[in-house]
């Protein structure tokens, strides 16, 4: 069955630059979010999100009758799932973005359609997500009581895109595609490479949804590294980049650059799913977790110790210094503060600081 109408559900920094790859190749793409103000924007050919590149397509895209925006799910040949997965108070995932989008579309699933999941999820959200499904359609048959001859296919692909290079990276960077049984895997590559350069490389769902926790788990480690290197050559009065730039003068070291934290809504949230679903094993990951998020911390004492330090040496007041926060952004060019740790520094710097603080 070819891909004639394709439906990608959740018009955020990545459904609406998925659905505008789509739509550039002259494909009928339908996008659906609950948000009223975003399916306006785009209706108008313009974006409610910051991407560099990402207007002009989605203009063109809308001007040619390629794109449209709607809050309900219509019937299509093709969905794709890109909503949010925050995760709980107590840091297990949360799925009920994901329940609401399938649940939304079960009505208008038709015999031959494809189901893609692009959500970051834990291992098994695949296939949770098809029983839901199943539960609304009894009328048809998944992976999961058909194998693969099942009336609608399933499969999980995850995005792996940078933010502020979205439209190159979409296109450019490999896929891996966990279909649920081999045909589904077929089909959703073949969806892919509608407007995919890169490789299609083909598991099944659960390796692929663990696939996109590890790359973002190992990064985060990484970065835990280096934080915390940071914090011990503040204690030990070393200067921490002048250490990190002699030791990878060694063939073998690559030491990343410590920050204040760690932001976006993947490095920060994706260790979590590892952790909540194995919580003796993963503690080399919840450990890296914590030093992160310690950072900020961290970094507001060294703010505090800097104005007293500045109050003992002049004679100003408190309320007299000002203190300036440069950048919200866990990325350049992009206007994403999920999880940022900047903005949880500004925040509690205006809160302590009888000052003016600048952001």
């Amino acid at each position: 069955m070819s891909f004639t109408t394709i439906s990608v559900i959740g018009l955020g920094y990545i459904g609406l630059p998925t659905a505008a790859a789509f739509a550039s190749r002259q494909k009928q793409v339908i996008g659906v979010d609950i948000n009223q103000h975003a399916v306006d924007t785009i209706n108008r050919g313009e974006i409610h999100i910051v991407e560099p590149a990402l207007g002009n397509v989605v203009k063109m895209a809308v001007e040619g009758g390629f794109l449209r925006a709607t809050t309900t799910p219509v019937e299509a040949d093709a969905y794709l799932i890109a909503v949010p997965t925050p995760f709980k108070g107590d840091h297990d995932p949360d799925m009920a973005y994901v329940e609401a989008a399938a649940k939304s579309i079960a009505p208008v699933l038709k015999k031959g359609a494809l189901v893609i999941l692009e959500s970051t999820s834990p291992v098994g959200a695949t296939e949770q997500m098809a029983g839901w499904l199943a539960g609304m359609r009894p009328d048809l048959t998944f992976p999961q009581q058909a194998g693969e001859q099942a009336d609608v296919n399933i499969a999980y692909c995850p995005e792996r895109v940078l933010p502020g290079q979205v439209m190159v990276e979409l296109i450019k960077n490999d896929r891996v595609i966990g279909g649920m049984t081999p045909v589904c895997s077929a089909r959703a590559s073949a969806l892919y490479k509608i407007f995919l350069e890169g490789e299609c490389v083909v598991t099944n769902s659960r390796t692929a949804e663990m696939c996109k926790l590890t790359e973002n788990s190992f990064r985060d480690v990484n970065i835990a590294f280096a934080n915390e290197l940071s914090l011990i050559c503040a204690e030990q009065g070393i200067n921490v980049w002048e250490l990190i730039r002699l030791a990878n003068r060694h063939p073998r070291v690559n030491i990343l650059q410590p920050g204040p934290g760690v932001g976006g809504h993947c490095i920060a949230v994706d260790p979590w799913f590892i952790v909540a679903q194995n919580p003796q094993q993963a503690r080399l990951i919840r450990t890296a977790r914590e030093v992160n998020d310690g950072k900020p911390h961290w970094v507001v004492d060294q703010v505090k110790a800097a104005v007293a330090d500045c109050l003992a040496a002049t004679d100003k007041r408190a309320s007299e210094v000002k203190i300036a926060c440069f950048g919200l952004a866990f990325k350049p060019n992009i206007d994403d503060l999920r999880e940022s740790p900047a903005m949880g520094i500004a925040q509690s710097i205006a809160r302590w600081h009888s000052g003016e603080t600048l952001v």
